[in-house]
């Protein structure tokens, strides 16, 4: 297993990971990026996201991606600059080989070279492996936050009460 940068070739391999998380979380058709997307959001002038990618060798002796971690950079009022995890994916054949916890500490050794304050993400209540897994991580899962999101529908229908 090799983690490195993504680039712009990987895109593809990526979306593909993006939509079997989608399939995973019983939403397959909520993706709506496209590869050109990826390439030109994370690899133009001002990239909004980063990402690392695990890549095995399989049965064919050809690379193959099997794994993401694509974060970005936010700002805290409280704690200045942090790491914001979006998603962290496997694919189904790949989980329980150490993978997963591989990009996980990728992430980790990252905000520790940024000197971030925090590292943060969302996970589905329902996921009870990764809830485990954060939790025996020494990660904080916050009961009394609540995500909030107002999709493009809301945002259109909001401004037209405006």
């Amino acid at each position: 297993m090799n983690i490195r940068k993504g680039n712009p070739e990987d895109m593809k391999s990526v979306l593909e990971l993006i939509q079997e998380l989608a399939i995973f979380e019983k939403e397959p058709e909520a993706v709506v990026i496209t590869e050109e997307d990826l390439v030109r959001d994370g690899f133009g002038e001002k990239p909004l996201f980063q990402v690392f990618v695990a890549e095995i060798e399989n049965e064919e002796k050809q690379k193959e991606i099997v794994g993401i971690a694509l974060y970005y950079y936010r700002y805290s009022t409280w704690k200045g600059k942090t790491i914001h995890l979006e998603d962290l994916i496997v694919k189904e054949k790949m989980r329980g080989t150490g993978l997963g916890s591989a990009l996980y500490a990728e992430i980790m050794k990252q905000g520790k070279r940024d000197g971030v304050r925090r590292v943060e993400w969302n996970v589905l209540a329902w996921n009870t492996p990764a809830v485990n897994f954060y939790k025996n991580s020494g990660a904080k899962i916050l009961d009394d936050w609540q995500v909030v999101q107002m999709d493009e529908a809301g945002v259109n229908a909001f401004l037209e009460k405006l």
